[in-house]
């Protein structure tokens, strides 16, 4: 295979391992670099394994349904791969407090389901950062932390 096709296969297995509505922390080290980079607008970001396996523990326990999934065919040039998604969940667990537009009480039952692009860097075989842009104007009216006038 090209390393387009390989890093697609790489950016595929962390997209359902990771962001998938299974989530296996394990495929963070398997196939993330030790100081790997997660940026969304929607969140701080977050930096290294233990900082993105924290990332999405609090995640999921404030949004146990929690799913994303890929809208169209992954695309790869160089050491890049783009992906289209789709997802979002429902917030019945724990507050949650990493927005940066503010943080939700405990169990609010709000959901979100929102879109967007993701651009991922990889270098042998890992992933180096993961840079997002989403639709976060709809996902933070959706749980109330917006209010369109």
């Amino acid at each position: 295979m090209s390393l387009q096709e390989d890093n697609k296969a790489i950016v595929g297995r962390w997209f359902t391992d990771f962001w998938g509505k299974a989530c296996n922390l394990n495929v963070v080290d398997d196939i993330a670099a030790p100081d790997m980079l997660l940026k969304y607008s929607l969140h701080e970001p977050r930096r290294g394994r233990d900082d993105i396996k924290a990332f999405m523990t609090d995640f999921r326990a404030a949004f146990p349904d929690l799913n994303f999934w890929g809208t169209a065919d992954l695309i790869a040039e160089g050491d890049y791969v783009v992906g289209q998604w789709d997802g979002g969940g429902t917030h019945t667990g724990p507050a949650f407090a990493d927005f940066l537009a503010g943080g939700l009480p405990a169990n609010t039952g709000r959901t979100m389901r929102f879109t967007g692009i993701t651009v991922l860097k990889l270098k042998g075989g890992k992933i180096i950062e993961e840079i997002g842009l989403d639709d976060g104007v709809t996902a933070l009216t959706q749980l109330g932390l917006l209010r369109a006038v």
